[in-house]
């Protein structure tokens, strides 16, 4: 089985790449992040004629999130973190596909930093590592997927010493992540490329595509019950340098079935 994260940027003005992207590469389970769309304007149609089913919690103008499946039925969950009945933005939406919990997020980018919008994003963070340490206790099989925005370790970005004091890099969000992994949440991506630099999002000015000055910002969590079906991961980093290209490359893993 092939599961896969994309933030998409945008799912209407890029869906002939995402749609290529999928007839190419296949994937069985797909998160979007970003759908920049409100709840009535998913291409539903078209995801359908090629060959998915899908849930989706959108919202105009900004964030959204999707969860596709691809000969899988997909039960609804929920389609918000739990914690904050204030929260109205389209963050989190979790499902079960094929005896998996998915939980599908984009998570806040935070700058700047300091502000209201980091202290949002330490919140939500606190909100999303009570749910995960609840999947961890109920000893199921579960992914935490999507758009994290956070890089891990300086490994995870391009010149790191320029990030310090970005939200991104904060060392408050990095233990955050880390924190994740003490728990049992295995970092998919890293666990099979342990020392190799590897990148899933690059800005679209200075030229930073074509001098590979990117970050990981993407991120596949595997819960320890899953541990033994991880077969295989990657970045599908040419998908970034199509023409209208999001700036997020797809990220993906497979598991034995």
């Amino acid at each position: 089985m092939k599961i896969a994260t994309y933030n998409v940027n945008g799912i209407n003005g890029r869906l002939p790449v995402l749609l290529k992207w999928l007839s190419q590469a296949k994937p069985d389970i797909v998160c979007l992040q970003e759908l920049k769309a409100p709840q009535e304007k998913f291409p539903i149609e078209e995801i359908n004629a090629a060959g998915y089913q899908a849930i989706w919690k959108g919202q105009k103008s900004w964030n959204g999130v999707a969860i596709l499946s691809k000969g899988h039925e997909i039960t609804e969950v929920q389609n918000s973190l739990p914690g904050n009945k204030d929260d109205v933005q389209s963050r989190y939406i979790e499902a079960i596909v094929n005896k998996i919990v998915i939980c599908c997020l984009y998570l806040p980018n935070g700058n700047p930093y300091p502000g209201e919008k980091f202290e949002y994003k330490l919140e939500w963070i606190k909100r999303l590592k009570k749910r995960a340490n609840e999947l961890i206790k109920m000893e199921l099989p579960a992914i935490l997927i999507g758009d994290f925005n956070i890089i891990p370790e300086e490994i995870d970005v391009y010149k790191p010493e320029k990030w310090i004091d970005d939200a991104l890099f904060r060392k408050e969000v990095r233990k955050s992540f880390a924190d994740l992994q003490k728990k049992g949440w295995i970092d998919s991506l890293r666990i099979l490329n342990p020392e190799k630099q590897v990148f899933t999002f690059w800005d679209y000015m200075y030229h930073s595509y074509d001098r590979n000055a990117g970050m990981r910002l993407d991120h596949i969590l595997i819960s320890p019950y899953l541990a033994s079906s991880l077969e295989n991961s990657g970045v599908d980093s040419s998908v970034r340098g199509w023409g209208k290209s999001s700036d997020h490359a797809p990220v993906w893993i497979t598991l034995k079935d």
